[in-house]
């Protein structure tokens, strides 16, 4: 059996449902990768890489064709849409450990061709430096989250701002914290309503759902003309 007869690219995903299919790269080999890679090289086709730690990176055949950020374990492999309008979504991290998270996200959606605006260590340890630029945050429609320890800046939020905020609990704390499980019911559990929630560490996942919120939005407006 090759290593192409392993996967089935989904490559109709964005006709369906408005979303690229990106390649998963924790617990593949770069073998693996580069197999997926070869087979939308053969269709003309791009892919957005994720959890692609640097140790694998290294080890690709592709990788000098590969637009690589070690921080977020991303890349682009293809052309990114050029980054153009305005910045409708905001990516605030509690705190300095949260950011390759965020920037998952922030990445995720600049393969997308969107502009965001990323704020970091604005936590609730010092509550001063998210109010010195809530202003800021209040300008997004949409707000992507990522706090560890105990999470409780996305509940902040839920009560300041008026736009959509999606929660990404992260893997960020001590002992109890238990590699953000604490952080996961403590967004499920928040006070603050309408907060909608990803999965633990998913920076990924938050953007997708930041896109479905636009693409929504969009098709409401022309659908009213």
């Amino acid at each position: 059996m090759s290593l192409q007869d392993e996967f089935t690219l989904d490559f109709a995903r964005t006709e369906r449902i408005g979303l690229e299919e990106a390649v998963f790269a924790a617990g593949k080999s770069a073998a693996q990768i580069d197999a997926i890679l070869a087979a939308a090289d053969e269709r003309g086709a791009r892919f957005l890489v994720t959890r692609l730690d640097p140790e694998r990176y290294a080890a690709l055949s592709y990788r000098d064709r590969l637009d690589y950020c070690p921080v977020s374990r991303t890349a682009f492999f293809g052309a990114a849409r050029p980054v153009a309008g305005p910045s409708r979504i905001a990516i605030v991290a509690a705190g300095t450990s949260d950011v390759p998270v965020a920037r998952e996200a922030e990445r995720t959606l600049a393969y997308q061709g969107h502009a965001t605006t990323l704020i970091a260590d604005v936590g609730v340890a010092g509550l001063w430096r998210l109010t010195r630029r809530i202003e800021e945050i209040r300008a997004h429609p949409i707000v992507i989250c990522a706090a560890g320890m105990d999470a409780a800046l996305p509940s902040v939020l839920g009560g300041l701002v008026a736009g959509a905020v999606i929660a990404v609990p992260t893997s960020v704390g001590y002992g109890v914290a238990e590699g953000g499980r604490a952080a996961l019911d403590a967004v499920l559990a928040s006070c603050a309503p309408g907060i909608a929630v990803v999965n633990i560490d998913n920076g990924y996942g938050a953007a997708c759902a930041a896109l479905r919120l636009l693409h929504a939005a969009n098709r409401l407006a022309e659908a009213s003309r």
